[in-house]
């Protein structure tokens, strides 16, 4: 691990052997604009040798304990309507500000990890997230909760300076694989983080949630200030003004981009469906499960979620656009089996992991394909592509909580499949458009689907 570590730094420094080009990049094209020409000297290079599996763990540790941080308040929700006095219908807008805090922040905070020494932005967001995890747990009023909520989301983006941070050190060939990995590692926080939220909850209240990840949060911002590289700024960044600007540029430059964000957008507001509204018929009589029963759901969704880890490298040997249709048209098919729940549990189950499975699937390929296009643009890339994502979460949470209070169980599944069958829609009308990493592949000798 020591030698890894130093290798490691190395190649945030920028001293170790330099990598080949990307054979996925984007050449520049004739007219665009300076600022999105401009990439940033003294970026951390790929480094040679592959990362060791307790790098790539270290970053799926701390992105899954990151992230969890936002996901804590689905299994609580019906807890905090009753100490707050908040309909059910109206309770789904927890989730909502905290995705909206979430998005803010891949706005303003993300872009910085182009320009600024990653260890420290990582470790400061931390530091922050526990403030604002506090805050939270001592919420008076449902004022105080939902301000807190949103500061929240805002620091949790550390996760996907996380992210672009592990693919910026992986060497091209193994980029889809570590971000596979990286990103299995956000899935099951987002998951895990039902369970341990139920189990608190029943032992404590939801309030000891907020409590104990507070503090956890704390301990793994001084582990991490301890073990990642250091890696210092880059030089002839773009000033923030710019890097922000970017952001608009890299969409209008970047098909791959734009495409990747609106699956980004429909699947998690899919997935924000289902999770944001399960609590309430759990909850609810006939079942009357508690909070740790509930939260047991989210691990079921564990088993999806590590087997589509292998997204990524399909993605490296080309086979992006087969593994999308594929995992686009599961997550159809699982919302009826989650139909089912008044008439089986074990319906129930099957339908998360194959759910669960399918979103994981083409996250991890959206984001492969992404982080081709442009090496030194990670961090922005990252952003805005997470920027749908909030969205769709957003939209997903209160769209759910709302129908469910109309329609009920039935009407939050008609709508989760609605919106998958949208997806899919988009696929079929869009798969005949190039993919940046299947022409990487292609330049690697693999075959492109």
């Amino acid at each position: 691990m020591d030698f890894d570590q130093e290798r490691v730094r190395r190649s945030a420094r920028g001293d170790g052997p330099r990598p080949q080009r990307d054979a996925g990049r984007a050449e520049p094209r004739a007219g665009a604009s300076a600022q999105a020409r401009e990439e940033p000297t003294g970026q951390a290079a790929s480094p040679s040798a592959p990362l060791s599996r307790g790098v790539v763990l270290l970053f799926a540790a701390a992105a899954g304990l990151s992230v969890a941080n936002i996901y804590f308040a689905q299994p609580l929700l019906d807890a905090m309507a009753r100490d707050f006095s908040i309909s059910p219908a109206s309770i789904g807008i927890v989730v909502t500000l905290t995705q909206i805090g979430y998005a803010a922040g891949l706005v303003l905070i993300v872009p910085l990890g182009d320009r600024l020494d990653r260890r420290r932005l990582i470790v400061g967001q931390g530091l922050l997230s526990a403030l604002g995890l506090t805050a939270v747990a001592l919420a008076p009023t449902a004022a105080f909760l939902l301000a807190g909520m949103v500061a929240v989301g805002l620091f949790a983006v550390v996760v996907q300076v996380l992210v672009a941070y592990a693919a910026s050190l992986a060497a091209p060939a193994e980029r889809g694989q570590v971000v596979g990995r990286v990103t299995s590692g956000v899935v099951l926080g987002i998951l895990f983080a039902r369970f341990v939220a139920g189990l608190l909850a029943d032992l404590g209240g939801w309030r000891l949630v907020y409590l104990v990840s507070a503090v956890v949060t704390l301990l793994v911002a001084g582990l991490l200030w301890r073990i990642l590289p250091r890696h210092a700024a880059p030089s002839g960044a773009p000033s923030y003004p710019r890097l922000l600007r970017s952001l608009v540029t890299l969409f209008a430059e970047e098909p791959v981009l734009r495409l990747r964000a609106m699956f980004a957008l429909l699947i998690f507001a899919s997935f924000s469906v289902l999770w944001t509204a399960l609590v309430l018929p759990l909850g609810a009589p006939p079942l009357s499960l508690s909070h740790t029963q509930i939260g047991l759901f989210g691990l079921a969704g564990v088993a999806g979620a590590l087997a589509a880890g292998r997204a990524g490298q399909l993605a490296d040997r080309g086979h992006a656009q087969r593994t999308t249709g594929v995992a686009l048209a599961l997550m159809l098919a699982a919302w009826l089996p989650i139909a089912l729940l008044g008439t089986s549990l074990y319906l129930l189950i099957l339908g998360v992991v194959v759910l669960d499975f399918a979103v994981q699937a083409v996250h991890v390929t959206n984001q492969s394909l992404i982080f081709a296009v442009r090496p030194a643009a990670r961090s922005r890339l990252v952003a805005g592509y997470m920027v749908f994502y909030s969205i769709g979460s957003a939209a997903g949470s209160i769209a759910s909580t709302m129908t469910y209070a109309a329609a009920g169980w039935p009407g939050v599944c008609a709508l989760g499949a609605a919106i998958s069958a949208a997806a899919l829609a988009v696929f079929a009308a869009t798969r005949h458009l190039p993919q940046a990493a299947g022409r990487a592949a292609e330049a690697r000798g693999g075959a492109v689907s």
